[in-house]
């Protein structure tokens, strides 16, 4: 029993991870119907950019400070993963915003591996390994039998905090009601005096700078980073938000958290062990697509007659 529980825990925290940035892919697809397959690379850039904070940017006696060193980073995670995606969007989505829906996905592609380069060519040895600092309390948390890092039970309690935020500013903000408005119809939404191009500015926007305290927060926990993280947890989160449906906030944080209890359980529990976590996560998102296409909480698609 006490393994099964750690095993939940484990897998919670993943899911916490895998939630925020499931909110980014889901957000844009819900506006745009793009599927960014670049933004896994901007949680990827947010943690080095957290990482060039702390190496750079922070002098030595503040290193020791997690109250001071983890804002720090913090703050220089989302700026340049906000600045990534207004780039991204401002002159790689935007000119094909009417072109055929494979142009974009392409563009997407084009521009996860750009990143990716980028971010090889500019950070020293980005290939390799990279220690990432504990920016938080370096003590263990015991929740009856179950251990956790403090640094992971505050991954989990910012993911919920900014989930449950966001949902809230969506749908009771006068721009997330513009938001709802540009998702539903843009060119009514135009006529009604909203500017569509600022609504989805913000939305990629907000979606960085999630995924970019995500960045922060994921290599604290396990300490160590890569150029790959962005590769991997964006497969994680795109199951993710496809799971729960596309294009539904709540779905994205709740299909975050069934991906992160699958793998770790599954690992634990299923034949195959680790080697076929990833096999047992697409057998249950195949499951649930085939007996409800539109994911967990997503609707279901009207067909014009």
């Amino acid at each position: 029993m006490t393994t099964l529980l750690q095993q939940i825990a484990n897998g919670l925290v993943l899911g916490a991870t895998i939630g925020l940035i499931a909110l980014g892919y889901t957000m844009v697809y819900g506006i745009i119907q793009l599927i960014n397959f670049a933004h896994g690379e901007v949680f990827m850039v947010g943690t080095f950019g957290g990482l060039a904070v702390w190496r750079w940017v922070l002098p030595e006696s503040a290193r020791d400070d997690w109250y001071i060193s983890l804002p720090a980073m913090l703050v220089g995670a989302v700026v340049v993963a906000v600045v990534i995606a207004v780039i991204m969007e401002r002159f790689a989505y935007r000119p094909l915003r009417n072109a055929p829906r494979l142009a974009p996905l392409i563009t997407a592609l084009g521009v996860s591996v750009a990143l990716q380069e980028a971010v090889r060519l500019w950070f020293p040895d980005a290939d390799a390994a990279q220690p990432f600092p504990r920016v938080f309390i370096d003590a263990q948390i015991h929740i009856g039998p179950v251990e956790l890092e403090a640094t992971e039970v505050l991954l989990i309690v910012v993911s919920i905090v900014l989930a449950v935020l966001l949902q809230t500013y969506v749908n009771q903000s006068k721009l997330g009601r513009a938001m709802r408005a540009t998702s539903q119809d843009r060119d009514t939404a135009r006529l009604m005096g909203i500017n569509p191009d600022r609504v989805i500015v913000v939305t990629f926007v907000i979606g960085a700078a999630l995924a970019g305290i995500a960045g922060v927060l994921y290599g604290a926990n396990i300490n160590n980073v890569d150029t790959s993280i962005g590769f991997q947890n964006g497969i994680f989160a795109f199951t993710a938000a496809v799971l729960g449906g596309i294009g539904s906030l709540r779905g994205a944080v709740v299909g975050a958290f069934i991906i992160g209890l699958i793998k770790t359980l599954s690992g634990q529990y299923m034949p195959g062990g680790t080697q076929y976590d990833y096999v047992w996560i697409f057998v249950v998102l195949i499951l649930v697509l085939v007996f409800r296409p539109q994911g967990l909480f997503g609707e279901a698609e009207r067909v014009r007659a």
